[in-house]
């Protein structure tokens, strides 16, 4: 069996494009699971929700962006140390609301509709290998960021799941980990970003799984896209955040 994982494409078409494009070249996998925020930031929400939906045998996640579009929540800003900072709250806030306004505008009420129903949870028993389980960012919450650097401690508290294999996105960086000895062994695997890659490469990451024997043979995979047609795009609609995801998909680093 081969699964295809992919997450945090944010509306950046051209990536997901590359990625599905190379997916395809490596093998058409059985399954494809998407581990949420689909939409917001990038130029084409409502085009990149069409391509996500046409994907044969696919289980989705909703994530915290996904949220915010759908109900109105929006994420909290960072914390105020300054003067400076305080200032400075005023202009975050607006382009904050601008952000996800200038989404919302472009998605239709089915388009609505999709994401408000999405899970947060997903597990699926691999046959021969066992139970697989999916997040956005945490068993706990849909925020919380736990990076490459999160100490074994953190990951058993934020992923206490009755899983053999725990799969989530959310933090924009790859990793692949495995926590705990015996029945309480649990291997983590984060997949990158399709859309918006943080972890200093800019190249989309996505991971294909192969089980195969009661083993998991995992592999993140990197793809080379046309990221000035992005740029020039989030120009060419004036896109409200556009200075923003430019510097993230030029630099890889929030």
């Amino acid at each position: 069996m081969r699964l295809a994982v992919l997450s945090d494409i944010h509306g950046n078409l051209p990536a997901l494009e590359a990625v599905l494009d190379d997916i395809q070249a490596q093998g058409q996998p059985d399954a494809y699971m998407i581990l949420g925020d689909l939409v917001a930031f990038c130029p084409w929400p409502a085009e990149t929700l069409a391509v996500l939906r046409e994907l044969p045998v696919a289980l989705f996640l909703q994530g915290n962006t996904d949220r915010y579009v759908v109900t109105g929540a929006r994420p909290t800003l960072p914390p105020v140390d300054s003067r400076g900072d305080w200032k400075a709250v005023p202009q975050k806030l607006s382009e904050r609301d601008a952000n996800f306004r200038w989404t919302v505008e472009r998605l239709s009420y089915g388009d609505f509709e999709y994401l408000r129903d999405l899970p947060t949870f997903l597990d699926v028993d691999v046959p021969r290998y066992g139970r697989l389980a999916a997040v956005h960012a945490n068993a706990v919450d849909d925020e919380t960021f736990l990076r490459p650097s999160v100490t074994d401690d953190e990951l058993r508290t934020y992923f206490d799941l009755d899983a053999r294999l725990v799969l989530y996105g959310h933090t924009h960086c790859p990793m692949d980990r495995v926590i705990g000895r015996g029945s309480a062994r649990r291997r983590i695997i984060n997949d990158g970003s399709v859309g918006l890659p943080l972890d200093g490469d800019p190249c989309p990451a996505y991971a294909l799984l192969d089980f195969k024997g009661g083993r998991c043979h995992a592999s993140i995979h990197r793809v080379v896209y046309d990221r000035e047609s992005v740029i020039a795009e989030l120009k060419r609609v004036d896109h409200p955040a556009q200075k923003w995801v430019a510097g993230i998909i030029r630099k890889a680093a929030g």
